[in-house]
């Protein structure tokens, strides 16, 4: 997913397997120099039209402090693309997740207005814990991919897809806000990234799109989670869930370039270990969105139990493109990956693991 000046194609590239090091100078500090307000812009140009603050193609974020309110809430569009990422294609089909939601042991999460189910993705404000990758890729234009921060013992770890490569002088931006001359919670470098190197867009492989990242710490040392909280990553409980999927579409398909958020039910994905759900407006951009259970409307956290990716980049190709994600579950092979994120040490998978 792409939205930002010298922004990233984003997995047009497919990342290298296993830990990828990043530039030993490239820090917070610099990062935030670097993707400045006037580079953020032109990675993302103004679009034309009556309509170019309302269009929306997909669903991203929630506000820190407006979570849910949903006088302002922007329906997002209808239109399809084929792709969850800016350079990644979707495929396959299963039966429709159910509509009728179920309410969490207290009541809540079914009763609160800003997680109704409507089958469509919604602008809002964002989050703190999720924001927009950049980097320089071969176009230079938009942010490519969503991240969120996720707990660790350092407190410096995003999760994302694993098919959302990232490029040089990569940063993360918790909370995007378009146009702010000052981005809420920063702008952190990445430093390493993690994948399986068994990760494919199709087959079994596609069961291991996910990916780790850490990030530098800011310029008064600290670390991300310190600043923005974080997501729970948590064993995905079954197939069937209700989830907050929270994610920031690319500006070409969605003008209004905010973050949008959807609640709906999964299902499984045929002959996957992938969960699907049925959501209109997640556009390329839109990988890597996390999808929470018990999404926490004060604390704007949940229970991570997966990000969006999977099988051909994270959904079918064609009409459905932006109606239909999927997201790998998280099972004993993402917390692998984790303990190797938080290890840093390179993803080693023989034939037999």
């Amino acid at each position: 997913m792409l939205a930002g000046l010298y922004v990233v194609t984003l997995a047009a590239a497919v990342p290298r397997p296993g830990g990828d090091d990043r530039d030993a100078d490239w820090t917070s500090a610099r990062a935030q120099r670097f993707w400045g307000p006037s580079r953020m812009s032109a990675a993302t140009p103004p679009q034309e039209g009556p309509d170019a603050d309302t269009a929306g193609k997909d669903a991203k974020t929630d506000n820190a402090n407006n979570a849910g309110n949903t006088d302002n809430a922007d329906s997002a569009d209808k239109t399809g693309k084929a792709s969850k990422d800016s350079n990644a294609s979707k495929d396959s089909k299963t039966e429709k997740a159910s509509k009728d939601a179920p309410a969490d042991e207290d009541g809540k999460e079914a009763d609160d207005p800003a997680q109704r189910i409507t089958g469509s993705a919604r602008h809002f404000d964002g989050i703190p814990t999720v924001g927009v990758l950049f980097y320089v890729g071969d176009d230079m234009k938009n942010h490519h991919c969503t991240a969120s921060v996720v707990h660790s013992p350092k407190g410096n770890l995003l999760v994302t897809a694993g098919h959302c490569s990232m490029g040089d002088q990569a940063a993360f931006v918790p909370d995007y806000q378009k146009g702010e001359e000052r981005q809420p919670y920063g702008v952190w470098a990445v430093d390493r990234t993690f994948t399986d190197p068994r990760r494919d867009d199709y087959g079994d492989g596609s069961d291991l799109d996910f990916a780790f990242a850490t990030v530098k710490s800011n310029a008064d040392g600290r670390q991300i989670e310190a600043v923005t909280g974080a997501n729970v990553l948590t064993r995905t409980p079954g197939y069937d869930n209700r989830v907050t999927v929270i994610g920031y579409p690319d500006s070409d398909d969605d003008p209004a370039d905010r973050a949008i958020r959807c609640t709906a039910m999964t299902s499984r994905l045929k002959d996957y270990r992938q969960l699907r759900m049925d959501c209109d407006g997640f556009y390329s951009g839109t990988s890597g969105s996390p999808w929470l259970a018990h999404f926490n409307e004060k604390t704007k956290t949940g229970e991570l139990i997966g990000v969006l990716g999977g099988l051909n980049g994270g959904g079918p190709d064609g009409d459905d493109a932006s109606k239909v994600s999927y997201s790998p579950i998280d099972d004993d092979e993402i917390f692998k990956l984790y303990d190797d994120a938080v290890h840093d040490r390179d993803p080693d998978r023989g034939s037999d693991d």
